[in-house]
């Protein structure tokens, strides 16, 4: 009997109304505000304003959960189009199923269409994000803990994963090592609450290596360590996973892409370290950028805005008086005052005469 244990939530959902709440989707708007707040203050001390983030996350945060399902589905097309897949399941991503590497692929492409749009330095922004993906993933991570989902192998551990087998939990049905049903009370190896941490961890260890090595290390090396560390923890915690996923050489598909990824991440260490530019001359660009911005703002704004009324009415007033005494018909009537001023003068002298 175990009596130490990470229990499972016997909820996943909650209405309000007619309306469903899920947890999952709480997380992951959770992690998303998140994200954003920390980008958008290490973004702000590199020259650039909050303004800025917005525009890109309104860009790459769709374009990421877009990536993110596309490649679950890619992944798993059994789930969908299979003999008892439901195609209609594709759009219920509150039911999980999100690839992390769909997200950063499509989610990073919408980003340097905005950047290259706006000129905006992508490697500074791929240094900003790095942590903050990071921190991202770990407060998703609770999304699969509410639905009990992606847990790892049956063990004894004093902080092993007990299901709800009164919710919605898959467990009840997974395989043990001999092929069998596990036995009712089985723990299982809390792979979200591994995960959690190791990115937690590397959220730090990148935010120590931007403070203590920023002016030896190139744009663009943080995330090249954010992918190197996020995937080299992937890698070992996938292999504690038993939910199903198909293998390549009895090795699952995911364990593969993080290899993969931890290759190319190392090979884009060491290209930006010799190729890539500084993180202070792209952070004087984009202080020159912010500053155009803001002075292209305020001329538009100044374009738009009516002029105070007492402005206006006084050169009303200004103009009127020049016109008046400027125009031909005022000459004339100078002229006219003129002459009756002289005849009048000439009939005195006669009278006197």
């Amino acid at each position: 009997m175990n009596l130490a244990y990470i229990p499972s939530p016997s909820i996943s959902e909650f209405s309000i109304g007619p309306l469903t709440i899920h947890f999952y989707a709480l997380t992951m708007l959770a992690a998303i505000v998140v994200a954003v707040w920390i980008a958008t203050v290490r973004w702000k001390k590199l020259g650039g304003i909050s303004d800025q983030i917005l525009d890109i996350a309104l860009c790459a945060v769709p374009a990421g959960i877009i990536g993110a399902r596309i490649y679950h589905i890619i992944t798993t097309p059994e789930r969908f189009f299979g003999p008892t897949g439901d195609w209609i399941d594709m759009f219920r991503i509150w039911n999980g199923g999100l690839g992390i590497w769909g997200a950063i692929v499509l989610g990073a492409l919408a980003a340097w269409g905005w950047c290259r749009h706006r000129h905006y330095p992508m490697a500074l922004l791929s240094d900003v994000i790095a942590p903050a993906l990071l921190v991202a993933q770990a407060i998703g991570r609770l999304g699969n803990w509410f639905n009990q989902e992606l847990y790892g192998a049956p063990t004894t551990l004093p902080w092993g994963l007990k299901l709800n087998i009164t919710g919605t939990a898959i467990g009840s049905s997974e395989l043990c090592y001999d092929g069998s049903s596990c036995p009712t009370g089985t723990l299982f190896q809390p792979t979200f609450l591994y995960e959690m941490i190791w990115n937690l961890i590397g959220a730090a260890l990148i935010l120590w290596i931007g403070h203590r090595a920023s002016k030896a290390l190139k744009a663009g090396s943080l995330f090249a360590i954010y992918v190197m560390w996020y995937t080299a923890g992937r890698t070992w915690i996938e292999m504690l996973r038993i939910d199903f996923a198909h293998e390549f050489l009895g090795v699952r598909i995911n364990v593969w892409v993080s290899m993969v990824c931890f290759i190319l991440g190392v090979f884009a260490f060491i290209l930006i370290q010799r190729y890539g530019k500084s993180t202070a001359l792209l952070s004087e660009k984009l202080r020159t950028i912010t500053e155009l911005e803001s002075r292209e703002q305020e001329d538009s704004t100044s374009t738009r805005s009516p002029k105070p009324s007492g402005t206006i009415e006084k050169r009303e007033s200004f103009d009127a008086d020049e016109f008046s005494h400027n125009s031909p018909d005022s000459d004339e009537n100078d002229d006219a005052q003129t002459d009756k001023e002289s005849n009048e003068a000439s009939s005195e002298k006669n009278k006197k005469a």
